[in-house]
């Protein structure tokens, strides 16, 4: 299959690559379909979630885990039983990103992850309930290690 991606131009895609939200990202709940599309030259930490029906939307995503190793997302029971797991640890997490200029001024949300069974590719958009993990963290305020920049 083939779909125009905002950031890739025409890409190829196998029905298995798409990712599902049974509700779509928090402002776009009739989005359920995406593809999760590395930036090239980021190791896997700067990613895009690209709409599979809608070819202009696409958010910058990133691995919460590649800014901050210690990020510890804990789902609700229920929320776990909608991606069909048990424990929060069996998910994959992404943070969305909001890129600024100056890239320093970008910030992610470490509040709002998008978690993802890996087997089933079910994901859902979540409000952890934990302190401390703000919608609007400030990428300068993480070291700059191995984790690509937004």
């Amino acid at each position: 299959m083939k779909l125009q991606a905002k950031y890739f131009g025409e890409v190829d895609y196998m029905p298995e690559d798409v990712v599902t939200f049974s509700s779509g990202p928090f402002g776009f709940e009739e989005e359920h379909e995406f593809l999760i599309l590395p930036f090239d030259g980021s190791a896997g930490a700067l990613l895009c979630f690209q709409s599979v029906h809608t070819p202009a939307l696409a958010f910058v995503a990133m691995n919460p885990f590649a800014l901050l190793p210690e990020y510890a997302p804990v789902l609700q029971p229920h929320e776990l039983k909608e991606l069909g797991v048990a424990d929060s640890q069996e998910l994959g997490f992404y943070v969305l990103c909001v890129v600024k200029k100056p890239v320093a001024d970008s910030t992610v949300n470490l509040k709002c992850p998008i978690a993802i069974n890996p087997e089933t590719r079910a994901a859902r958009q979540v409000i952890l309930e934990a302190d401390g993990y703000e919608m609007r963290h400030p990428l300068a305020q993480f070291s700059q290690g191995e984790g690509a920049p937004c």
